[in-house]
């Protein structure tokens, strides 16, 4: 994995990097999630290093959790070390919990498209390359990836970006939490080079555009809420 540190941010500052993120304004979901009895969703979203996925949805309303982890491969490499390395099948992703009542699915992927990430990379994310750091959905049903679905192809027919969405949806994987290290991560390191750079902005974008939906304290992962797999 690209070594994180302040001399990232130096470096990219020097060479004239205006921000680490063009943010693209995206129309909503035509396509979204039907009201339902439940108060509990799941959905499981990658787009590179999962420090900044993790840290916009952590702040926003509705998301009753945000863990980092892995999600693609096999169990047995679901470690940050295995994970590194490219070859696992694995992504960096972040499980994010909703309550449909409060927010949509639709919703949270109108943030995923347009804050979270840069979604017509194709394996890579600003200076992290490698499958993954993919662009990818991991839905937890059907009505999951038909509402996905729709909205890749909306977005490309609009023709919102410069390039096609190179984001995949993959159904039928198991999630697996990443190492404690890693959770709350941009909360806890803001100051960090590549989290200052990279990520805050992310998070500054959410609140400019989707005020309605910005949760300045954001929903921590607490010690021992960290789902079992």
């Amino acid at each position: 994995m690209t070594i994180r540190t302040g001399l990232l941010c130096v470096a990219l500052m020097a060479a004239g990097a205006a921000r680490a993120e063009d943010f693209t304004t995206i129309p909503p979901p035509a396509l979204d999630q039907l009201q339902t009895a439940n108060t509990t969703e799941t959905v499981v979203l990658a787009g590179g290093c999962f420090w900044g996925v993790q840290g916009v949805f952590q702040h926003v309303k509705g998301v009753t959790s945000a863990v980092s982890g892995y999600a693609g491969g096999a169990p047995a490499t679901a470690s940050y070390d295995r994970v590194s390395d490219g070859d696992t099948g694995h992504a960096e992703a972040v499980q994010v919990t909703y309550d449909p009542k409060q927010i949509s699915l639709g919703r949270l992927l109108q943030i995923y498209f347009s804050v979270a990430h840069d979604p017509t990379q194709l394996n890579k994310q600003g200076p992290d390359h490698g499958t993954q750091y993919r662009s990818a959905i991991f839905p937890a049903n059907d009505s999951q990836a038909g509402i996905a679905r729709a909205y890749i192809v909306q977005l490309n027919l609009a023709h919102v970006y410069k390039a096609p969405v190179a984001t995949k949806i993959e159904p039928g994987k198991v999630f697996y939490a990443a190492e404690s290290y890693h959770q709350d991560y941009l909360t806890l390191h803001p100051t960090d080079g590549y989290i200052a750079y990279s990520d805050i902005p992310k998070v500054r974008e959410l609140a400019r555009r989707y005020p309605a939906l910005y949760r300045p304290e954001p929903v921590l992962v607490g010690s021992g809420d960290l789902p079992q797999n």
